[in-house]
């Protein structure tokens, strides 16, 4: 059982900017405050929040999507913060 878990979660996590994924039982956008500090402050990144960033990806446009949110992902900090972490953010 736990093989198939952590396959699903690969499979997920290498799929294409395209892909429009919702994945509502994973997404927590409390998930991303270990970025606070870099997105609020444009302070570098931690290994912590590019570790966040990268798990909470595929729930970016539903955030994008929620305007208590959307001012702190839309920010330029924000986009600062996923390029350099490696994960820039989807399309939607």
């Amino acid at each position: 059982m736990s093989y198939v878990a952590v396959c699903a979660v690969l499979v997920l996590l290498l799929a294409g900017e395209g892909a429009q994924m919702s994945m509502a039982a994973t997404c927590n956008p409390m998930e991303l405050s270990p970025c606070a500090g870099a997105i609020i402050s444009a302070k570098p990144p931690t290994a912590a929040c590019c570790g966040k960033l990268k798990d909470q990806r595929p729930c970016l446009c539903q955030y994008l999507k929620d305007p208590n949110l959307q001012k702190f992902i839309n920010s330029p900090n924000a986009n600062k913060v996923a390029t350099t972490c490696g994960s820039p953010f989807p399309s939607c």
